[in-house]
């Protein structure tokens, strides 16, 4: 079905929530993550529960790469306040090279590696063509620029037709 590709494997409500320790069990040893509405609002700095996030990955063994659309003083600047994360800027997602790149950053592949992000139509979609594992997480803030506003419609429908298929496949 045309729609599949652009599901999550995975949607929750926060990327806060979602359960590391499990993952790590399971042979998982890297993270990308999309920042903005993914870690913070859009356009935040860094705070102290991203970085305290950061610290628990670190600790549990997990490298971390930020693969953003935004240029690179955001990017960078926000890779430094969570300890030093690496970082791909201007990625172009959903194009596939920087998720490719992102995993030689962290030493990982596709079976390793999680892909953490709020947008279906660059997020997950870039993360499901580079044959990463997707998790999708609601918006941290509503409130978005208009472009990403505009997307918000048809990914509700898309994620209407995935709710009814996870129901069905219980």
């Amino acid at each position: 079905m045309f729609l599949e590709r652009f599901y999550p494997g995975e949607w929750i409500d926060s990327t806060y929530d979602i359960p590391w320790e499990d993952w790590y069990c399971r042979g998982f040893r890297g993270v990308i993550f999309d920042i903005d509405n993914t870690l913070v609002e859009h356009d935040a700095p860094a705070n102290a529960r991203a970085c305290e996030l950061f610290a628990r990955l670190r600790g549990l063994g997990f490298a971390t790469c930020l693969l953003s659309n935004n240029r690179e003083p955001r990017v960078a600047s926000f890779a430094e306040v969570v300890g030093g994360s690496a970082y791909i800027y201007k990625a172009g997602k959903p194009g596939i090279k920087n998720y490719k790149k992102a995993m030689r950053l962290m030493h990982t592949d596709k079976g390793t590696t999680l892909f953490v992000g709020d947008q279906l139509f660059t997020d997950v979609y870039g993360a499901n063509r580079a044959g990463i594992y997707s998790i999708l997480v609601k918006p941290i803030n509503p409130r978005e620029e208009i472009q990403i506003i505009l997307k918000r419609y048809p990914e509700k429908l898309i994620l209407h037709f995935y709710q009814k298929k996870i129901l069905t496949e219980r």
